[in-house]
């Protein structure tokens, strides 16, 4: 484990997302990120929670998530958890880059930009677990 860096709980609800978004870059500014890299994770960041908020909570504006970074060396490690019923990891895959329509590219742009992205097991009590790492220098 390495330091936790920001530790946020807040509603499931795209009003709180702003919020979410500036904690993270000024976070992930602190620890010496690049503009553009601070860039790059707060869109995976803001992709994972709304993900989490369409489709876990089903947008109803009820439930929580928790989001946490910790620095690592070089590296920082996000964890976003739900506690929304789980999800099968298998069925969150990025559609075809050809298959151009509304939605479904966020999941394809967290994997180019972060350098690993996966659910992990989540702990007791929690619904789903996405763990992200972005190096930093």
């Amino acid at each position: 484990m390495g330091d936790r860096i920001l530790q946020l709980r807040f509603r499931a609800d795209a009003g709180k997302l702003k919020q979410v978004r500036r904690s993270v870059r000024e976070s992930v500014r602190a620890c010496g990120a690049t503009e553009a890299c601070a860039d790059d994770v707060v869109m995976a960041v803001d992709e994972v929670c709304q993900n989490i908020i369409r489709h876990a909570y089903g947008g109803s504006g009820r439930g929580e998530i928790v989001l946490e970074i910790e620095r690592s060396d070089d590296a920082l490690v996000f964890r976003v958890t739900d506690f929304a019923p789980r999800v099968d990891p298998a069925s969150v895959r990025p559609r075809d880059l050809d298959d151009v329509r509304p939605g479904g590219l966020g999941t394809h742009l967290i994997q180019q930009v972060m350098d690993s992205a996966e659910f992990i097991d989540p702990p007791p009590g929690c619904g789903n677990l996405f763990r992200m790492v972005k190096r930093i220098g």
